[in-house]
């Protein structure tokens, strides 16, 4: 990270020294609006100070449920570039952009990403708009039609985190040409730096026998972390921390720890334990720890970046599937 920077402040300095200005102020700098942390330490990593970067929904902050501020439309109307997510996760950001006036280029840092259906949308052999009309719902299916027919939970997988890394490279090139060079410079290292750890938790997770690669957490946040690195993940809550289990689906999940005697569940930074706890009392399931899904941990926790996020969850996640 301190080399990219290193980068960025030269290709800056240089720019500078050949027009042969002074430093510029914070204002006069690309101004950037990422949706959330993840996503705002990326662009960190790829603007360094070259940009000036605002994060609406912060560290620990969760998502799914936030309520834009005033400051938020007022950063979001002056921004140059605004960076989301996509894949209908920031379901309060066509609200935002109406509040705020904004004028300049958004970007979807999931593009060119293959997503991943959300299950249990449609069941064959159902009908399910006769069955809502009569009243009865299908668990999931509300908060997959909220959040669209995908799993917006993307960067959980650092293939993945690649291409959001590129796509962010990208836009700040475009929005910024003085600059552009020591973006993609900057760019490319960062994307080099995940492929390693893509690697390398592979490598670790294949080391543990499939019977074991089970947890149980708190939402369903890790479908693409489960697919890149064969790890099976059982959730109470669906797609979206607004989601409440139920009593059933509760016991379903109690009645499977038992039967295949999964060994761990764990919290997410963004979501109420209390869930988690019942399920571990009743099983005899260890709590693992907390895991971070849809937020980074504030500076002076664990996971204060996309990279130590993955490490920690892999480290976590890997020791309890051991048993050590």
């Amino acid at each position: 990270m301190l080399i990219r920077r290193h980068i960025l402040a030269l290709g800056l300095a240089g720019a500078l020294g050949a027009a042969g200005l002074m430093p510029a102020a914070a204002h006069d700098h690309l101004k950037v609006v990422a949706s959330f942390s993840i996503l705002g330490d990326m662009v960190r990593e790829v603007g360094g100070d070259a940009v000036d970067l605002t994060v609406l929904v912060g560290p620990d902050g969760d998502a799914h449920v936030y309520e834009p501020t005033p400051a938020d439309a007022k950063a979001v109307g002056e921004a140059d570039v605004l960076i989301v997510n996509g894949l209908d996760f920031e379901g309060w950001m066509p609200r935002l952009l109406d509040a705020s006036g904004f004028k300049g280029k958004m970007i979807v840092a999931s593009d060119g990403i293959t997503p991943r259906e959300w299950e249990g949308e449609e069941e064959e052999g159902h009908d399910h708009a006769a069955e809502e009309a009569a009243g009865h719902k299908h668990e999931g299916e509300e908060h997959a039609h909220e959040h669209g027919a995908f799993d917006p939970h993307a960067w959980q997988s650092l293939a993945n985190g690649v291409v959001y890394v590129n796509n962010i490279t990208a836009a700040l090139a475009a929005a910024d040409p003085d600059h552009a060079d020591a973006f993609k410079t900057a760019g490319a290292a960062y994307a080099a730096e995940l492929a390693t750890l893509d690697g390398k938790v592979k490598a670790d997770f294949a080391a543990i026998p499939q019977a074991s690669r089970k947890v149980v957490t708190s939402h369903d946040a890790f479908g693409y972390f489960g697919a890149a690195y064969g790890v099976e993940f059982i959730a109470p809550q669906g797609v979206s921390t607004e989601a409440e289990a139920s009593a059933g689906e509760v016991a379903k999940i109690i009645e499977q720890i038992r039967a295949e005697h999964i060994r761990a569940v764990f919290v997410e930074n963004i979501t109420d334990p209390r869930l988690v706890d019942q399920i571990a009392r009743e099983t005899g399931a260890k709590v693992g720890g907390e895991l971070y899904s849809d937020a980074l941990s504030k500076a002076d926790g664990p996971a204060p970046t996309y990279v130590k996020m993955f490490e920690w969850n892999a480290a976590a996640l890997t020791a309890a599937m051991s048993g050590s």
